[in-house]
């Protein structure tokens, strides 16, 4: 495993870049490492407000995650695992009554077959995954994961999100915006997260805020974990998420490597091993599924700091902050308005972010054989088509049975119209080619151009 050796005589000088394998001193890394948690925190709580996940259980596992992707990485490649937004869509999905023990076993489904997947790339290599999902699926997976998740944001069918409060609604919305513009930094990064904080603000104002959970929290306990409950029914919801996840850390891994000027290929099959155990942990004790993150990218980016000491640091404040009932109480209270706001520009960015993948690709839509199941792919996962297989009707509505949801259903008619007509167009001659090569993904929104 390697170590931290120091840099220069502990600090930074202007234009140099901090290794990995290299620290300041500690003073200097602590503060930086608690800055990447103040990255993290926004994206991160905000998938337990949004699916009704125990908030102290989502922080262990991220922080244990994170602690965990380390050493099965050797301590070389820097990064955190923070909630993935991937996982909404199917968790709403398979949450039905409130009971989020089905949902948990998905995500530890999904940790385990991702878990498999990065043993084989370590094994095999990556190349059959660019085979599998070129970067015209990688983009519509993505996009139809984001813009599946629009009737969350305004949420009139559930009686929340925007929905519930359209005027704190928007004061978090503009909010956002407004912070994202004029400020440069750190700022601007954090705009989400800062427009939350005024979105909160004007909510308590308005007596939108209910602090009795708070008042009654421990300040020391345990974080409430929950076991998952065996159901293979739920199997199809989150099978989609796997691809994406492994989008996520192909990306990310391509876009350390750039701004280190480290080759990381060797890690990918590690990392999506590191990625799968961690998620596979979330699921098993009541957590959120993990992936890395483009906010802290960011940070690196912007600090020239990439020592992994900084996520081991990191990952222990997260541990810490969740043996305290009453932060993630204090947390909980954010209200559907200010969630339904920050949703509302999440989403819009996660589907904005395949559109992007296209484009730095240069993915070819004169081409049919990627139009087509791009197109239908898409709608199918905006409007939300949904068939059950098997199972009973009983009073109008189907008990049990397996539910391919909307993203689901997308993907896997994407992918399999896709390598169709692929396979016929190349046999028939009329396949035009693809002008794109290699998965490029940044799915967790932030300002990630400065970490390419």
């Amino acid at each position: 495993m390697a170590l931290w050796t120091l840099h220069g005589n502990g600090t930074i000088e202007p234009g140099a870049v901090v290794l990995p394998d290299e620290r300041l001193g500690w003073g200097k890394m602590l503060g930086l490492g608690a800055q990447h948690v103040v990255a993290m925190f926004g994206a991160t709580f905000l998938v337990p407000l949004i699916t009704g996940f125990p908030i102290p259980a989502t922080l262990f596992f991220s922080g244990l995650g994170t602690i965990l992707f380390l050493l099965i990485t050797g301590n070389r490649l820097p990064s955190y695992l923070g909630s993935s937004f991937a996982f909404i869509s199917p968790v709403l999905a398979s949450k039905a009554g409130g009971d989020i023990g089905k949902a948990l076993f998905g995500i530890m489904l999904t940790g385990l077959l991702l878990a498999i997947v990065g043993a084989v790339v370590h094994l095999a290599g990556s190349h059959w995954i660019d085979a599998l999902m070129p970067p015209v699926m990688t983009g519509t997976i993505v996009m139809l994961i984001g813009f599946n998740l629009a009737g969350a944001a305004w949420g009139e069918a559930n009686k929340s999100g925007f929905w519930a409060a359209p005027l704190t609604g928007w004061i978090t919305l503009i909010s956002i915006v407004l912070i994202t513009v004029l400020f440069h930094g750190l700022i601007g990064r954090l705009s989400i997260l800062l427009g939350v904080v005024v979105g909160y603000i004007a909510a308590l104002l308005q007596g939108q805020v209910d602090f009795a959970a708070v008042g009654s929290a421990d300040w020391i306990g345990l974080p409430h974990f929950t076991l998952p409950t065996v159901d293979f029914s739920v199997t199809a919801l989150f099978l989609p998420v796997v691809l994406v996840l492994i989008a996520e850390n192909v990306g990310h891994v391509k876009s350390v490597s750039l701004m280190t000027g480290k080759n990381y290929d060797k890690t990918m099959g590690r990392a999506l091993l590191a990625d799968g155990v961690a998620t596979t942990l979330a699921g098993f004790g009541g957590g959120s599924g993990t992936t890395t993150y483009a906010e802290n990218i960011g940070v690196m980016a912007a600090t020239k700091v990439y020592s992994t000491a900084l996520y081991w640091i990191a990952g222990t404040i997260a541990i810490l902050l969740s043996f305290i009932p009453k932060f993630g109480q204090a947390i909980a209270t954010i209200p559907a308005g200010v969630i339904g706001a920050a949703g509302t520009v999440l989403y819009g960015m996660i589907g904005l972010l395949g559109a992007r993948i296209w484009i730095e690709n240069k993915v070819n839509f004169t081409n049919p054989v990627n139009l087509i199941p791009a197109a239908i792919g898409l709608i199918m996962g905006i409007a939300n088509f949904n068939f059950t297989i098997g199972g009973t009707v009983v009073d109008g509505a189907t008990v049990g049975g397996m539910t391919f949801g909307g993203v689901t259903v997308g993907t896997i008619t994407a992918l399999a119209l896709y390598h169709l007509m692929k396979a016929v167009g190349k046999a028939r001659g009329t396949d035009l080619g693809d002008d794109s090569t290699a998965i490029v993904a940044e799915f967790e929104p932030s300002h990630e151009d400065d970490a390419r």
